[in-house]
């Protein structure tokens, strides 16, 4: 798997976004990665990853799961974090859908999602007046869940918005959370549904312009009267609870992810200050230069052993998983945007222009410092985590 993710990164995904920087900026969004790419994804297999075996996709062996995705992941974003984030979503979605969607559901999309190589899913749980603080966890009623379901006959009717939306802009089916008991708090009252593309009532308002990751495509959607069939509720109630299948194995995605950016910039880097002469002397003979290089490297292998210990964890059903989850996203997140900061300072003026690409890879490396979560959010749920009776609620009364 490493093997045949490294070469179509190697072959495909790194000359595309050398040769086609400007692509990157183009602001119609649907336009910025050509087709080939994710088809390519699709040809050595890693698009669908998380779609059972009976539904057409293969496979992982339970064990090793999420070490199998982390280093997938790690591979991918090492060509690009944007393409990563978008087949991540993937992945994610489709575990979620494995362990909570009826049977119907799944003999439904499952195949649809196998046989278009340009089908995205995504998962709607950011709202514009919450994201990641709802995860310490708390139950007071400020942090309930805006948007809204009502069962209306044969239908469920969704109103409200979502924000912040991996894939949301170009997604073909959303997995979305929505309250449908206002009488009990967020955890007990917040169910997912799953809404398909085109459903009436459902806009996908925009697409957020973010300042890295840019070839993932981050929406805004809105529910008006959106009615979905009453056989597309996933779990009433208690969704946020089963969201765990999403998030657990997510976090540790994330943090490979992040660092597939550091090891291209540690790359990049390593091969520039060995070719590049500065002070009469190719640079990397500088000790300035050589003792940030050897940073750089400490740092990831810090953050990749990190990575393996949690990804280990949450396979094996570790009671430590969720913290070393939280523990590997958020340190992965602060130490490669220093590893990002070294590469970007040791390459000098070429650092600062867009066609060199190490600035890409720090504008993409600081992405990470508030995805899924952001690191002082991270921080409290460790603490919560690790010191249940006596850490801080952090929101709602303290009784």
């Amino acid at each position: 798997m490493r093997d045949s993710c490294r070469a179509f990164v190697n072959d495909v995904v790194t000359p595309f976004i050398r040769s086609s920087w400007q692509k990157e900026w183009d602001m119609a969004p649907g336009e910025r990665l050509p087709p080939a790419i994710l088809e390519g994804a699709e040809a050595i297999g890693v698009r669908t990853l998380g779609v059972p075996e009976a539904f057409g996709g293969f496979d992982l062996e339970p064990g090793s799961e999420v070490r199998s995705f982390a280093l997938i992941a790690e591979e991918i974003a090492r060509g690009d974090s944007g393409l990563a984030d978008k087949l991540v979503q993937n992945w994610k979605v489709s575990i979620l859908l494995r362990e909570v969607a009826p049977q119907h559901l799944q003999q439904h999309w499952f195949p649809r999602l196998l046989a278009d190589p340009q089908f995205l899913l995504a998962h709607c749980l950011t709202e514009p007046r919450g994201a990641s603080d709802r995860w310490l966890p708390y139950n007071a009623p400020e942090a309930g869940m805006q948007t809204r379901a009502v069962r209306d006959g044969d239908d469920w009717v969704i109103n409200g918005r979502k924000q912040y939306i991996s894939n949301g802009y170009d997604a073909a089916l959303y997995v979305v959370y929505a309250n449908t008991d206002r009488s009990k708090g967020m955890l007990q009252g917040t169910s997912s549904f799953l809404v398909p593309r085109g459903t009436p009532g459902f806009t996908v308002a925009k697409c957020n312009e973010t300042m890295g990751c840019r070839f993932m495509n981050n929406g805004e959607l809105v529910f008006e009267d959106c009615r979905v069939p009453a056989d597309h509720l996933l779990v009433k109630d208690l969704a946020l609870k089963s969201a765990g299948q999403y998030f657990r194995a997510g976090k540790i995605i994330q943090a490979a992810k992040n660092l597939g950016v550091g090891v291209a910039c540690f790359e990049r880097t390593a091969d520039f200050v060995q070719s590049h002469v500065q002070g009469g002397r190719i640079l990397i003979k500088h000790q300035a230069v050589a003792v940030r290089l050897a940073d750089m490297a400490c740092r990831i292998e810090a953050v990749r052993a990190l990575v393996e210990r949690a990804a280990k964890a949450v396979d094996d059903g570790h009671p430590d998983s969720e913290i070393l989850c939280n523990m590997a996203k958020v340190y992965a997140s602060e130490e490669i945007m220093k590893v990002a900061t070294h590469a970007l300072e040791l390459h000098g003026g070429h650092g600062a222009m867009l066609e060199f690409g190490v600035e890409k890879l720090f504008r993409d490396a600081a992405i990470f410092l508030h995805m899924d979560a952001t690191v002082d959010i991270s921080h409290m749920k460790i603490i919560k985590a690790m010191f249940p009776e006596t850490a801080g609620k952090y929101a709602g009364p303290e009784a």
